[in-house]
């Protein structure tokens, strides 16, 4: 078996982050969120990858490599336009040969990982296992329709009014059948080749389509509540580690990770949060469910249900939370006088101020 994981999408819903950044890289405790997935693929017994990219791809390049450091073998696969998944399936067909495989979209995180997953499609041998979870508003989703046997008997991509609440989570297996099922598609109303179409193409010609819905946690990191959240279960996990040096008027509160050379001073900090390599925090607050990246910079601040990305810095600011602070950005109080507000935004900024 094989992977294809999708790492090509421009990430609107993270704008202004990632304009500059891919957003399958934008960290949850520190880690790139891409690297999850590849180390959910890794742990299921799959070695070789086929990585779709897009305008990002010497960013994703750089940061994955050959795969190696993953136990993983990577082959890069340039897609010109986001045409959607299928088309992704499209561009892949000759790396994937005949071979069964799993597809991964690269900014989902699903805990747990996906060994189950593929141990079962290995068990039963359907043309496509898909992985479905109750949502509040299934018109962001692909959505599945089952009967009263719990067999997929439809599938619709973001409909306006959806048959259940059942979406598609972002995790896929497929046999070499869904290639027919591909090369038979045509663009739907959004311009894109849809996987939910391909799927309902092997349903309608009688192929096995198996499903299973899940209890446990998943999310499409594609905006900032859903960051956060992410960052949030991630450190839940984190033990306790001071690696760094944190001195004797700083106060630390349960699980808290200082890296190797982060230095903490005459600050308190409440766990879970982790504290990059490089990163100075001096004279503040950092509460619970904060990231703060490598060489980051922290000076009589307050921070707390955050993400800091590498090279951040916040001076002489209360407070700061439920922010995604990108990379080099420097926070810092504004004048007193005249009492305005002085803002340099990117394009599709959202801003709130207190008056």
């Amino acid at each position: 078996m094989k992977a294809l994981v999708l790492a090509g999408g421009s990430g609107t819903r993270l704008r202004p982050i990632t304009h500059t950044s891919a957003k399958q890289l934008v960290p949850v405790a520190n880690k790139p969120v891409l690297f999850y997935g590849l180390e959910a693929i890794a742990a299921a017994g799959v070695r070789e990858v086929g990585m779709v990219v897009g305008d990002t791809h010497e960013e994703i390049e750089a940061a994955v490599g050959d795969g190696s450091a993953f136990g993983l073998e990577v082959t890069y696969l340039r897609q010109q336009a986001p045409l959607g998944l299928a088309h992704a399936v499209l561009i892949a067909r000759e790396y994937l040969g005949e071979e069964d495989f799993v597809m991964y979209l690269g900014d989902n995180f699903i805990v747990g990982g996906i060994e189950p997953l593929v141990r079962r499609f290995e068990d039963e041998r359907p043309d496509a296992q898909i992985m479905l979870t109750r949502v509040p508003d299934p018109r962001q989703f692909g959505v599945a329709q089952l009967d009263a046997a719990g067999r997929v008997v439809g599938l619709e991509e973001k409909p306006e009014k959806p048959k259940s609440d059942l979406a598609l989570v972002g995790v896929y297996l497929f046999s070499p059948a869904v290639h027919e099922a591909v090369a038979a598609l045509k663009p739907s109303w959004r311009g894109e080749l849809e996987i939910t179409e391909a799927i309902q193409w092997l349903i309608d010609a009688g192929r096995p389509v198996a499903s299973t819905v899940i209890s446990g946690y998943w999310k499409d990191t594609g905006n900032v509540a859903d960051m956060l959240e992410v960052n949030r279960l991630v450190l839940e996990d984190v033990e306790q580690r001071l690696d760094g040096d944190v001195d004797g008027a700083s106060e630390i509160i349960g699980r808290v990770v200082v890296e190797a050379g982060a230095k903490v001073a005459n600050s308190r900090i409440v766990g879970p949060v982790i504290i990059g390599a490089g990163a100075v925090v001096r004279d503040s607050y950092v509460g619970p469910f904060t990231s703060v990246a490598e060489n980051c910079q922290l000076v009589d601040s307050e921070i707390e249900y955050s993400i800091l990305l590498r090279r951040a810095s916040i001076l002489g600011v209360r407070r700061i939370e439920a922010s995604l602070i990108g990379h080099d950005v420097e926070v810092t109080p504004a004048p007193n006088t005249p009492r305005a507000h002085r803002l340099v935004l990117g394009d599709h900024s959202k801003v709130q101020i207190s008056s």
